[in-house]
């Protein structure tokens, strides 16, 4: 089975092949497994029919980049039986959406028996001759950008590519909940891309495989507003009671303290944050069985103290639990955090990519969302968009954040490559003397990347704070929005991206390690209406440690500011209608 993806008529993806490779067939002895020496199973496929349609919606995010997402889509599902067995049945279901395409494998309950054994998957994306990629070779490495040949290895998903004349694909993955991992590596032929299953995925039909995504745009950013296609692909909310998933903003407690805790705990409301987290060890040794996350083991620490203080200064607490102790405490866990007034548990050094790890982590999201218990899950997992099915999934690592240290232009790649996946949890710094970018450059990451429960301050105490007056920035912005619009960008030189929620916008600038003049058009806002702009910039001659110039000036939708950036530097705004 081959496809080809055009848009206008210009040909995007060449023709590919779609295949899927199992190591068993169903025997006609119902139940019964059969090895098959022949592992490919698309041989001798029959279509019986095709089923055309179209498909068009609406429906509001409980957390998102936008209030509404429209879902709307033409679709095909081809109906495949074997020629010599047609008990043996296949379905290819395809969508084509204004912002892509998604292909997937649905194999229907059989008969004869329910059971199949994928080993591998070779789905293609044969790209015209000259695409670049921005590869990764895992989760949380740095990025290059590669042609289609001699990668040092696979590359993580979402994978974003530059065809020639300025066309830009994502390829991405969808609906991962019951399968395993897949990558990308790229294939023997010229300039083809190929899918990379991280293990054999063992169903129970009927089961679909995870959609393999195609988002296409004209420019880069075009890209991340049209992200929503990997929602789209996920099943809708299964979550009746939503009213206790709140984002917000968290800090993490440096040093756990009763003391310490307190400290975090008024500076956390002072700076208008929702939460405070407390990280690893708070329990005893993370990576060890005999561990009881239900315990505090660490001295001068009361944690029943801690959560009622900050109930009273209106913080909720956040929990680190690692893989150890949520696997063996995780029947029981969340219903007692619940009981304490727990709001969210961050998963700590989950195990991912195969099939049993994957089913775990669903099975993980699901357990805490029966007993309202919010998640981010961290280290080497990212999202493909399942937070639309359980919006407890509020953020995940699989990110080379600010807990490494990343340089200015690594930042600048990061919009346009792993946050299409979704939110991550960058882990924004302000104060710590390791950071390689300006002050202005880390106010703008909050409007810039989006996550529902935001990082900030990561490696940062409250004795560090000296009334800067450019926090007011972190203490205004939001962490979920009615509207979003990249205004320009090129993945590892700059971006800017606006941010409105109800009447007020924040914008958000970085560039690479390069100085960089902009013009920032402010086409975006309401036409006929004035607004109050507030500017941080990077400016040497302020007398401050941060070296951030607060600037005030009205603007309106002609307004085209130039704004000229210090190499690693940035700059944020917050634009307030006047009524």
């Amino acid at each position: 089975m081959y496809y080809h993806l055009e848009r206008n008529g210009k040909p995007l993806v060449l023709e590919s092949l779609l295949d899927v490779r199992m190591d068993n067939r169903l025997s006609e002895n119902a139940m019964a497994l059969k090895v098959d020496e022949h592992a490919d199973w698309c041989e001798n496929l029959v279509v019986e029919g095709i089923r055309t349609g179209a498909h068009d919606s609406t429906w509001t995010p409980l957390n998102g980049e936008s209030a509404t997402v429209r879902d709307q889509y033409n679709y095909a599902n081809v109906e495949l039986k074997k020629d010599d067995n047609p008990i043996y049945e296949m379905h290819v279901q395809i969508r084509v959406y204004n912002q892509g395409a998604a292909i997937r494998y649905y194999l229907p309950e059989n008969p004869k028996g329910t059971y199949y054994n994928i080993t591998d998957e070779k789905t293609e994306f044969s790209l015209p001759e000259g695409t670049m990629a921005w590869v990764a070779n895992w989760a949380q490495a740095p990025y290059q950008k590669l042609p289609l040949h001699n990668w040092p290895g696979e590359s993580e998903r979402p994978l974003t590519v530059e065809l020639p004349g300025q066309q830009y694909l994502c390829l991405a993955e969808a609906g991962l909940v019951d399968y395993a991992r897949t990558k990308y590596k790229l294939s023997d032929k010229p300039s083809t891309i190929v899918t990379s299953m991280f293990g054999e995925a063992q169903l129970i039909s009927p089961i679909a495989t995870p959609w393999r995504a195609i988002i296409v745009a004209d420019h880069p950013g075009g890209l991340i507003e049209n992200n929503s296609l990997l929602l789209n692909l996920n099943e809708a909310c299964r979550i009746k009671d939503t009213g206790w998933i709140q984002p917000g903003k968290i800090m993490r407690v440096m040093t756990q303290t009763t003391v310490d805790a307190r400290a975090n705990i008024d500076f956390a409301a002072q700076q208008k944050l929702q939460y405070i987290l407390f990280d690893w060890k708070w329990y005893g040794p993370a990576f060890s069985f005999q561990s009881d996350a239900t315990h505090v083991a660490i001295p001068d620490f009361n944690l029943p103290d801690i959560i009622d203080y900050a109930r009273q200064k209106g913080i909720g607490v956040w929990l680190y639990v690692n893989q150890q102790a949520l696997l063996a405490q995780s029947d029981s866990l969340f219903r007692i955090y619940q009981r304490w007034g727990v709001k969210g548990v961050k998963f700590g050094f989950v195990q991912s990519g195969s099939h049993r790890w994957t089913t775990w982590i669903e099975k993980a999201i699901r357990q805490a969302a029966d007993s309202h218990v919010m998640v981010n899950i961290h280290d080497d997992w990212r999202p493909t968009g399942e937070q639309r099915t359980w919006p407890n999934l509020m953020t995940a690592e699989g990110i080379k954040g600010n807990e490494e240290m990343p340089d200015a232009t690594h930042n600048t790649i990061l919009p346009f490559t792993r946050y299409i996946a979704g939110p991550a949890d960058y882990t924004i710094c302000y104060f710590d003397h390791r950071i390689k970018t300006t002050h202005a450059h880390q106010l703008a990451l909050a409007a810039i990347y989006y996550s529902p429960i935001q990082t900030l301050f990561w490696y940062d105490h409250p004795s560090q704070y000296h009334q800067e007056p450019e926090l007011e920035f972190w203490s205004e912005i939001p962490t979920t929005w009615d509207e979003t619009r990249i205004i320009q960008g090129m993945p590892g030189e700059y971006i800017t991206t606006a941010r409105r929620k109800g009447t007020e916008w924040f914008v958000g600038t970085i560039t690479n390690n390069e100085a960089r003049s902009l013009k920032v058009a402010l086409s975006f806002l309401t036409p006929g209406k004035k607004y109050k702009a507030k500017i941080y910039s990077d400016d040497s001659s302020i007398a401050t440690a941060t070296h951030v110039r607060v600037g005030n000036m009205l603007v309106n939708s002609k307004t085209v500011l130039s704004i000229s950036l210090q190499p690693s530097g940035g700059e944020a705004m917050q634009l307030e209608e006047i009524k």
